[in-house]
């Protein structure tokens, strides 16, 4: 069974999917890294191809990676807005969703110039946040097996609790 965390840019998907992989001996992937890998920068791969294009390869590598067992996988913030990669998702996984307040993810998003779905936009990074959350979030909870809550607890801490979580849908 496979582990994957799902939410908003900014959640922690990235530091908590490491810090699971190091404390279980998982193997890790992070979706847009695999991408990036694979095809270049996200935000000139959304700059020069667009939005669309990113989607597909998000599915191509989920195809690939739903094959293979005992992985933690850190999704990209818009990856289960798409049907077909939540199915292919639950065919080995569960998925949990990283829940943060908005304030968190302003925190910890206002420095970081990476983000392409930031960058498009004339609104602040915090109201743009707040429309993608209202967006997100109903779609996040909905396909999710289980939500944590991740504010205000460190990255280990909430790596242990999945830890836990996934040790009893392995019982």
């Amino acid at each position: 069974m496979n582990v994957v965390l799902c939410g908003m840019m900014g959640s922690g998907k990235t530091t908590i999917g490491i810090k699971i992989a190091e404390l279980t001996g998982r193997r890790w992937y992070d979706t847009d890294g695999v991408i990036a890998d694979k095809h270049g920068k996200i935000s000139d791969i959304f700059e020069y191809y667009g939005e669309a294009h990113f989607r597909k390869l998000e599915t191509e590598v989920i195809r690939e990676l739903a094959k293979k067992d005992n992985l933690v996988l850190s999704t990209g913030g818009g990856l289960v807005l798409k049907t077909e990669n939540n199915t292919l998702l639950k065919q080995n996984g569960k998925i949990i969703f990283l829940r943060a307040s908005l304030d968190t993810l302003a925190k910890r998003l206002k420095v970081d110039g990476t983000r392409p779905l930031l960058q498009t936009s004339t609104e602040s990074i915090r109201d743009r946040l707040a429309t993608l959350m209202k967006e997100r979030s109903p779609i996040y909870e909905s396909v999710a097996d289980a939500v944590i809550d991740v504010d205000g607890k460190t990255p280990e801490e909430n790596a242990k609790e999945i830890i836990a979580i996934a040790k009893a849908w392995e019982e």
